[in-house]
């Protein structure tokens, strides 16, 4: 089992309202691997529930860490699901 996890800023003016935390939480449980969002150094959630990664109430400036662990590819999961988390508006 791998792990990885990246670090991004929430740019977004909107920050994560419900059509990307949707987008994100679908591409995390598509991937089958174990996916956790935190918002700073909060506590994580489950990535693969929209309504845990909308609880976090993220907001333009705000730092998420996402977590992938897998049996392979984390990298470029976490790669991928960094991609779906900036570029859904």
């Amino acid at each position: 089992m791998s792990t990885a996890t990246k670090r991004i800023t929430i740019t977004d003016p909107v920050g994560i309202h419900a059509r990307p935390a949707s987008e994100f939480s679908q591409a995390a449980a598509a991937s089958g691997a174990k996916v956790t969002l935190a918002k700073g150094e909060g506590t994580p959630v489950d990535a693969t529930s929209i309504l845990s990664v909308m609880s976090l109430g993220i907001t333009q400036g705000d730092e998420v860490v996402i977590t992938v662990e897998a049996d392979n590819e984390a990298e470029t999961t976490v790669e991928h699901l960094a991609s779906v988390l900036t570029t859904v508006k």
